[in-house]
């Protein structure tokens, strides 16, 4: 059938399906699980420039994103230190990624960082997004974040550190440490993808 116009109901469909592709397109960027995320380069508390091809004889990364001032990324702190400690010497170390603008979030601007390494003793490197470029190509939303890549960079699990943001006495689901689990078996996370609980990454408008 067709239109006044001329136009059957297929173009419209087509015209329609496209455009649906599009805003999902729009809407969900980033990487996938499956997708080899880029390296970067960025500058972190401990004074250095640091990059994943730095970390030598590793099994993979938890790259976090988190930040000084959001109240999820302050309940996680202690988690996300405790993570390192556990998974670091099994060869997956965390790299916490600053991703706010600090012209719009002060408290989370570079000094404010090394400040809040030193005080609670990272022993994780603690890096700035300067210029806000890192975090909408992997596609972190909220602090915090996480993305677990393997050695070679591949995404293996998107979303929460753990299923319960609120009470750390009654988390039943471990997300990260079971992703790494299964992966170290030679299999897929389940779930590979989850929520992440936080605040949402802070732009200049």
């Amino acid at each position: 059938m067709k239109t006044k116009t001329g136009f059957g109901i297929g173009f419209f469909a087509s015209v329609f399906f496209l455009l649906t592709i599009f805003s999902f397109g729009q809407t969900n960027p980033g990487l996938k699980v499956g997708d080899i995320a880029p390296d970067f380069q960025l500058k972190s508390t401990s004074g250095k420039l640091v990059s994943l091809k730095d970390y030598k004889n590793v099994k993979g990364y938890i790259v976090v994103f988190t930040c000084n001032t959001c109240p999820y990324a302050q309940a996680y702190e202690q988690r996300i230190i405790d993570l390192h400690n556990k998974m670091a010497p099994m060869g997956w170390p965390v790299v916490a990624i600053m991703p706010n603008n600090p012209s719009v979030q002060p408290g989370d601007g570079f000094d404010k960082m090394v400040e809040r390494a030193k005080e609670k003793k990272y022993p994780f490197e603690y890096v700035l997004d300067e210029g806000q470029k890192v975090f909408p190509v992997y596609g972190a939303v909220r602090t915090p974040h996480v993305f677990l890549l393997d050695k070679d960079r591949k995404v293996r699990y998107i979303g929460g550190v753990d299923d319960n943001s609120e009470d750390e006495t009654l988390i039943t689901r471990r997300y990260v440490e079971e992703a790494i689990a299964a992966v170290e078996k030679g299999g897929e996370p389940e779930p590979n993808l989850t929520k992440a609980v936080g605040c949402m990454i802070k732009v200049k408008k």
